[in-house]
């Protein structure tokens, strides 16, 4: 509503200005000082995603999250329809910009999400077959990778899929 967006406007000119007087002038919020937000705000810990999420905010690629971004992005970020969230995460999740989430982005991705479990196991092993299981469970298509369609059609059936690959939304609370 106008009060939310009137609130994120003054919040995002506050933290600009912190910047600023950091930096000298800045337009917006550059990766570092975003990174520092999800990580502070909302508890982000990985920098693949962080950089992701940067990246799905700052939609005219210019190095820095405008005003209007920070709108547009926070509004689904945070308030999202399930179609709004599904899109931002696999854009997320589709690290070379492809429209596809193949088998080696999953393996990044969920290489630097899960934990490192000490084992004998060689863990990139566990990693591989965890990809393969994801590949039976959401690749309806049988292609070897995720398209949109794919990714829509698994989260629709279970929607804890939709941050498969890593947490790129904030907690609930």
């Amino acid at each position: 509503n106008t009060f939310e967006v009137d609130c994120l406007i003054n919040l995002f000119y506050k933290l600009v200005g912190d910047v600023t007087e950091r930096q000298g002038m800045v337009t917006g919020l550059d990766r570092n000082a975003f990174r520092n937000i999800l990580h502070m705000t909302f508890g982000m810990t990985d920098d693949m995603i962080m950089d992701r999420v940067f990246r799905g905010f700052d939609k005219d690629n210019d190095g820095c999250v405008n005003v209007s971004e920070w709108i547009y992005g926070l509004s689904v970020f945070l308030r999202g329809t399930l179609e709004e969230k599904m899109k931002y995460c696999f854009e997320v999740f589709d690290l070379n910009g492809d429209g596809f989430i193949s088998k080696e982005e999953m393996f990044h991705m969920l290489k630097n999400s899960l934990l490192k479990q000490p084992s004998e196991e060689d863990p990139d092993e566990g990693i591989k077959d965890l990809v393969e299981i994801t590949l039976k469970k959401m690749d309806h298509d049988h292609d070897g990778k995720l398209s949109f369609s794919d990714y829509e059609h698994a989260v629709r059936e279970e929607t804890l899929l939709l941050e498969a690959f890593g947490p790129c939304l904030p907690d609930p609370k």
